[in-house]
């Protein structure tokens, strides 16, 4: 079983993200996604990614296994394709600001969100003035349509910048699904964008103590690896299933 050591990067919460974290915890229990204390699981609501690889990565964890230049260099990219679109779609933007601006205020609001730190001043204030007065023409099917097709393109053109981990790509789609929701349904437009695999529910904790040997013994390798590893066993010195429950049958 792969073991990432992690955090990568020192993490904080920013203006932003205790109250994403809150309003996206909220929405995957209501999905059962996640168990309906979440909230206060140190695993889901911590800004540090765990370290094992089959455990999900939550978006607020992002910082603390990309650090700052991978998140800026995909939200870079993406400008390069917004800016070089349509003018029905540029001109939006470009009315705000330049690249540079748009590339500053939408880094700084991914960092925050990501769990690196208080960088998007204004914190959902600002977001909602930007999409109520200078982004409100867009903010419709075909504007989503558009900005999420650069999205992807940005995103499957990125794969270096997310790190080995397989999880990152997963969790940024699930940022990105929990925001095109959010605004799709505050701004009354269908949402068919796709970013592509989303976190997964979540898997409860194994508990040997209250399981029975056959039910141990039904358990997965990757579910018995998984669960030793979370007590501090080193698997490495057991080979096979058979090892694995046999250690798990003394826990």
């Amino acid at each position: 079983m792969a073991i990432i050591e992690l955090p990568k990067y020192p993490t904080r919460h920013g203006y932003m993200s205790e109250k994403i974290q809150r309003d996206y915890i909220a929405s995957a229990v209501s999905k059962n996604l996640l168990p309906t204390e979440a909230h206060r699981m140190a695993e889901i609501v911590s800004l540090n990614a765990p370290s094992v690889v089959s455990k999900p990565i939550q978006f607020w964890q992002l910082y603390s296994v990309l650090g700052q230049d991978p998140i800026v260099r995909i939200v870079h990219s993406f400008y390069e394709r917004v800016f070089a679109d349509e003018d029905w779609f540029t001109s939006v933007f470009a009315r705000v600001g330049g690249i540079g601006h748009h590339i500053n205020t939408q880094a700084s609001m991914w960092i925050d969100v990501m769990g690196g730190g208080p960088y998007y001043h204004g914190a959902e204030f600002r977001l909602n003035f930007h999409h109520n007065h200078n982004a409100m023409q867009l903010m419709n099917e075909k504007g989503a349509d558009r900005w999420s097709q650069l999205m992807l393109e940005t995103l499957d053109a990125s794969a270096d910048q997310m790190s080995k981990d397989p999880r990152v790509r997963i969790s940024i789609n699930t940022f990105l699904s929990h925001f095109m929701t959010k605004y799709s349904k505050e701004f009354a437009f269908e949402n068919r964008s796709l970013f592509g695999e989303t976190n997964p529910p979540f898997k409860r904790r194994i508990n040997f103590m209250k399981m029975t040997e056959q039910a141990i013994e039904a358990l997965s390798e990757d579910e018995l690896s998984t669960a030793l590893v979370e007590r501090g066993v080193d698997i490495s010195k057991y080979d096979g299933k058979e090892a694995l429950v046999s250690k798990a049958l003394m826990m």
